[in-house]
């Protein structure tokens, strides 16, 4: 069965600085008629980090669509025509204020494909120094916080790490 949807026109209902919001008229297998609401997003990369002691390195932020804090691993937009690998280093440094010397590519993870391409791409980052100290945006307040694997498992179970980057990280790390 062919499931593929044919794309016969979109429209562009709204465009900021982080994300585009398109409405697609598509034909569906059966021939029928649908809309679709896509969100396009340029892409992010996180980065699981871990300090000379293996604790993960995550940071506390307050999230207004979620109206709490919650604990995250370091991550951020991609620039246009950035290299992954760029942005992992680019968002460890301005987020936590530490560089790695090993980096290893993990895979990469669709956040939401009901409605949005944002693509996820996952590394791991170890041997870490502290370099010059934050420099997050400027509408951006964090903390940075060194926890276990253990206690970022808790913080889990309590719904302080309640993000699917954050929660596919943990996963990811359980069953290597």
């Amino acid at each position: 069965m062919k499931l593929e949807e044919e794309t016969l026109g979109k429209e562009i209902v709204f465009e900021g600085r982080l994300i585009r919001v398109e409405v697609e008229d598509v034909r569906l297998p059966d021939h029928s008629h649908s809309k679709r609401e896509i969100v396009r997003h340029p892409g992010a990369v996180a980065v699981i980090a871990h300090d000379e002691n293996g604790r993960l390195v995550l940071v506390r932020q307050y999230r207004k669509a979620l109206g709490k804090v919650i604990y995250e691993i370091p991550a951020g937009k991609k620039e246009t025509g950035e290299e992954s690998l760029v942005t992992a280093q680019r968002e460890l440094e301005e987020e936590t204020g530490y560089t790695a010397s090993e980096w290893k590519e993990i895979t990469s993870f669709y956040t939401s494909p009901g409605f949005a391409d944002e693509c996820i791409e996952l590394y791991e980052a170890k041997g870490l120094t502290l370099s010059q100290g934050l420099q997050t945006d400027e509408d951006e307040f964090l903390e940075v916080v060194h926890v276990t694997l253990e206690e970022a498992n808790e913080l889990q179970k309590e719904k302080k790490i309640h993000d699917a980057k954050t929660a596919y990280a943990l996963l990811y790390l359980a069953n290597r």
